[in-house]
């Protein structure tokens, strides 16, 4: 049986009373339920970079019930190194680390053009540390304490998005989408104007993809939370507004006058459809 303590973990279970996680916690029908397992059809590695022991093998053990293989870094130049020289299907952060911290690593990764998705752990509880990780290019986050089920559910999530965008890939012969000088390349992930390469975090070029593939939507703040971030963040859809306002200063010739990316007042934003015709 796994005992730990809830203050020094930081791990939170509704269900428990005298510790965070216990083996009733471990084997709970949230985490074994054939709904999760009907996602683990194949096996997934994961980096896990904690510097908690404790909570590092919890996380392993409940993350092996999705049919993943688990590796655990304990410090941050360490993990920085696996993954940036290893593949994985998802990187579990922590983001104050010994050596590098979860910001730093986020970036790096980021700035070597690897797009695995990347769920930072925080046990900062300021708004500005949750923002600052999603910013940098993290596709999820979640603050200390956290419940064994959430994580499960926000680890789906970015599953679900991962296979999503894959079929659509695979099924669309258009590599490339053009909008007048704007191209955007799905393959390379890269996004040009008049031949210009754009320097775009992992999460703007996931939103203007969004946008383009789907002109002429309108998707409110918290649509787009959950179907270019994988997950409601509830509180957050301002996150949505920050991002868009960085998007449009990369874009649009004149971003307080926007062409690309339309605002429509009371409801939420849309890719012109009129650039289709140009």
């Amino acid at each position: 049986m796994y005992s730990f303590d809830t203050k020094s973990l930081g791990i939170h279970s509704p269900d428990i009373n005298s510790s965070d996680i216990n083996s009733s916690d471990i084997n709970s029908p949230g985490i074994n339920s054939p709904d999760i397992n009907s996602v683990a059809i194949m096996t997934r590695k994961i980096l896990v970079v904690e510097d908690n022991p404790e909570i590092a093998d919890l996380l392993a053990i409940n993350l092996k019930d999705l049919n993943c293989d688990i590796e655990i870094s304990n410090d941050g130049l360490e993990g920085l190194q696996k993954a940036q020289s290893n593949h994985y299907d998802l990187i579990i952060l922590d983001l104050m680390l010994p050596g590098v911290d979860g910001i730093e690593i986020c970036q790096k990764v980021r700035n070597k053009e690897i797009y695995t998705p990347i769920l930072m752990l925080t046990a900062k509880s300021s708004e500005l540390d949750r923002v600052l990780g999603l910013e940098v290019g993290a596709d999820d986050y979640l603050t200390k304490p956290f419940s064994i089920r959430e994580l499960i559910a926000r680890v789906k999530a970015l599953f679900r998005r991962v296979e999503a965008f894959g079929a659509s890939n695979s099924d669309d012969k258009d590599i490339t989408l053009r909008f007048n000088n704007l191209e955007i390349n799905k393959e390379k992930r890269s996004v040009t104007i008049s031949d210009k390469l754009l320097d775009l975090t992992a999460k703007e070029f996931d939103l203007l993809l969004h946008f383009a593939e789907n002109p002429g939507h309108v998707y409110s703040r918290s649509q787009l939370l959950d179907q270019v971030w994988g997950y409601g963040h509830e509180g957050y859809e301002h996150t949505v507004n920050s991002h868009i306002n960085r998007l449009r200063n990369k874009i649009e010739a004149h971003p307080a006058e926007p062409n690309t990316i339309l605002t429509v007042w009371g409801v939420g934003y849309k890719f012109n459809p009129d650039l289709l015709n140009k």
